[in-house]
C-alpha cells in the first residue's frame, strides 16, 4: 500500500497547481492557435472528452485536443484510428499539443503534473494486482513511462515504471521526468508503438508480479 511522504502530502498539490497555472497563462497563445487549427482541420467540437480512471479507480473525463475525424462505416461505427488519424493530428501528438488542455484536469484535482498516464476504463479489470497499484496516486501529465519509451515499449514495462513511481516519489524526482519529459516531446521518441496510430489496446496479462 503507498504511503504519502511529505513532499506528496503537502507540497505536490500546490505545485501541481502553481504550475498548471502559469501552464496555461504562458501557453494560453498556443492553444488558441491550436484551437483554430482544429477547428478547420477537423471542424468541432474541438475538444474531445473521454472517461478515464484516475486515483483509486475515481472515473473522470480527460481533456484534449481532437486528432481524429469523426468518420464511420456504413453501420454507424467509427472507423479504426489509423483510418481517422490525419496528418495533421499525427503532427498534434508528435508535439503533444493535444494534451494541453489536460491542464485544465490538474487544476481540477482530477491530474497531477507527474504520476502514471490515465488509461482507458476498459482497462481497470485486466490488470493484475502488481499494475493496479499505478491508481493509488493521481494520474500525470508525463510521468516515468513517458519518459522511458512512451508508447514505443510494451505494455508490462509501461506499468512496472508506473508502480516505480507510485514508490518512489520525490521532489527532485518529478522535476527530473518533466525536464526529460520537453526533451523526449522536442525530440519526437516513442510517439507510438510499431504498426500503430499510438499503442494497441491492453489485453491483460499473465504476469502477477514486477521482475
Amino acid at each position: 500500500m503507498h504511503k504519502q511522504g511529505i513532499y506528496e502530502k503537502y507540497i505536490k498539490r500546490p505545485q501541481d497547481l502553481l504550475c498548471a497555472f502559469l501552464a496555461l497563462i504562458i501557453l494560453s497563445p498556443v492553444m488558441l492557435v491550436t484551437d483554430i487549427l482544429v477547428r478547420i482541420k477537423l471542424g468541432s467540437p474541438v475538444l474531445f472528452a473521454q472517461e478515464r480512471p484516475g486515483r483509486n479507480g475515481k472515473i473522470f473525463k480527460l481533456y484534449k485536443f481532437r486528432s481524429m475525424t469523426n468518420q464511420c462505416d456504413e453501420n454507424g461505427k467509427l472507423l479504426s484510428d489509423e483510418v481517422r488519424l490525419t496528418n495533421f493530428g499525427k503532427k498534434l501528438r508528435s508535439t503533444s499539443l493535444d494534451e494541453l488542455p489536460e491542464l485544465i484536469n490538474i487544476l481540477k484535482g482530477d491530474m497531477s503534473v507527474v504520476g502514471p498516464r490515465p488509461l482507458m476504463v476498459e482497462y481497470l479489470p485486466r490488470y493484475n494486482e502488481h499494475q493496479a497499484r499505478r491508481h493509488e496516486v493521481r494520474p500525470g501529465f508525463t510521468g516515468l513511462a513517458q519518459v522511458h519509451g512512451r508508447n514505443a515499449i510494451t505494455w508490462e514495462e509501461k506499468f512496472d515504471w508506473d508502480v516505480k513511481y507510485v514508490d518512489n516519489i520525490t521532489f527532485l524526482g518529478d522535476w527530473k521526468i518533466i525536464f526529460q519529459t520537453v526533451a523526449t516531446v522536442l525530440k519526437h521518441e516513442g510517439i507510438s508503438a510499431e504498426g500503430e496510430a499510438t499503442m494497441g489496446a491492453f489485453m491483460g496479462t499473465d504476469r502477477m508480479v514486477s521482475k
